[in-house]
């Protein structure tokens, strides 16, 4: 058998062969210790980053919660704000709603006593005089007046109330944003490893456009609840001021309305009164014209007796002249006879002043008697004219009982506040 051929090649030595192995196993050694603090660090790493994202995570809830607690009472406050925001509304629309009333209320009084003032100008000759109760109607008008224009202002105050809605709105759109941020929160916090919403998203880490500061978030609130707390204090003051202004009012337009009926009352009587004492005026002044109508007609009797009287002694007179010679003398008749004629004739001037006298007197009574009956009736017509003011004046009387008596008013709900279900 022949020797096979040798491999060509390089050969080692068995040294080298030994230090191979050596050399081998002396990697191996260093590798295995390599991969072993290799290992030591994973392990070391995994334990310090498992407990780091179970801390982070537990850490991160709890801020969750802490701001869900935040978030929350932030909101109740904002809903007791609203709440007292939608009081005060409710409160001054109605207390707008009686304003108005009390100023529709107005009209009908302002009516009346400018109709009765118009009444009263009906009067004619002296019964057109400027007495207490033409004083006192001018001042009920011009009382009148000027409360519209006090109750008017009110009602323009009164759009305070478009600031509370403006408000309201703000707070509820504050709250709308304070459920939509709970829910989110309450979602996050709800959410583990293991929940199917959860996935990678590009940058979650971006600062969003539009956020704001842990401080600028609690003063925004602050800021809306303040605002809002301000214009209900602001309201229910200027409430208080304008319903101790309009009560003043009503009372001094009820204390007017009583003191211009007790006027026109107390001018009635004086005209009633003065009615009655010229009707008795011009009985007596008709029974004194009846009196002197008789008298005179006696004095004219009296006149023509005394006349033919004086013809008689005229005649006796003149034919005794006719007697002839000596029998002509002036003797006891012939003077008795002369002054006949002349206590005659001073009986017919005297009589004949009397009558005329007597006459003239008696025109001054039917003229004078005329000129009462004129005002006679014009007082007639001017009681009448009374008569009426106070029938007119009537129904605020009505309308003043009728406002003392309790009504139930329906309250009309204008906040304009959207149905919201807060969340608890």
């Amino acid at each position: 058998m022949s020797v096979p051929p040798a491999k060509p090649g390089l050969r080692l030595s068995v040294s080298h062969w030994h230090g191979n192995n050596q050399q081998l196993s002396a990697a191996a050694e260093h590798e295995r210790h390599l991969s072993n603090e290799v290992r030591q660090e994973g392990r070391t790493l995994r334990s310090e980053t498992t407990i780091k994202t179970i801390w982070d995570e537990r850490q991160n809830g709890r801020r969750l919660s802490d701001r869900i607690w935040d978030v929350a009472r932030c909101k109740e406050t904002l809903e007791m704000c609203a709440q007292e925001v939608d009081k005060e509304m409710e409160a001054l629309t109605l207390f707008k709603e009686q304003v108005e009333q009390a100023l529709v209320a107005t009209v009908t009084p302002l009516e009346v006593s400018v109709e009765c003032l118009t009444l009263r100008d009906g009067r004619c000759g002296a019964e057109l005089v400027s007495d207490p109760v033409e004083e006192q109607l001018r001042r009920e008008v011009e009382l009148i007046q000027s409360s519209q224009q006090v109750l008017q202002q009110h009602v323009d105050k009164a759009l305070q109330l478009c600031v509370l809605q403006e408000l309201r709105h703000q707070l509820t759109m504050d709250l709308q944003n304070k459920m939509d941020a709970l829910q989110i929160d309450t979602t996050c916090l709800s959410l583990t490893v293991e929940s199917p919403l959860i996935s990678m998203k590009s940058d979650p880490a971006r600062i969003p456009s539009g956020s704001v500061t842990p401080q600028q978030w609690a003063q925004f609130s602050q800021s809306n609840v303040a605002r809002a707390r301000e214009a209900v204090h602001a309201s229910r003051q200027m409430r208080e001021d304008m319903s101790l202004t309009r009560a003043q009012l009503q009372n001094d337009l009820e204390n007017h309305r009583s003191a211009t009926e007790f006027a026109l009352r107390k001018r009635t009587h004086a005209e009633e009164q003065a009615h009655h004492e010229l009707e008795w005026q011009i009985k007596i002044t008709g029974d004194e014209i009846s009196d002197m109508e008789g008298d005179i007609r006696g004095l004219d009797q009296d006149l023509r007796g005394k006349t033919a009287s004086l013809k008689l002694a005229h005649t006796r007179l003149e034919s005794r002249t006719a007697r002839p010679g000596a029998d002509l003398c002036r003797d006891e008749v012939q003077r008795g006879l002369v002054d006949e004629v002349n206590q005659l004739q001073a009986t017919i001037k005297a009589l004949t002043d009397k009558l005329s006298e007597a006459q003239h007197s008696l025109q001054k009574l039917q003229l004078h008697r005329a000129r009462m009956s004129q005002d006679l009736s014009r007082k007639q017509e001017a009681l009448s004219l009374e008569q009426r003011t106070s029938a007119t004046r009537g129904c605020l009387a009505a309308a003043s009982s009728a406002r003392n008596r309790p009504a139930l008013v329906r309250l009309v709900n204008s906040s304009g506040r959207s149905n919201l279900k807060l969340l608890a």
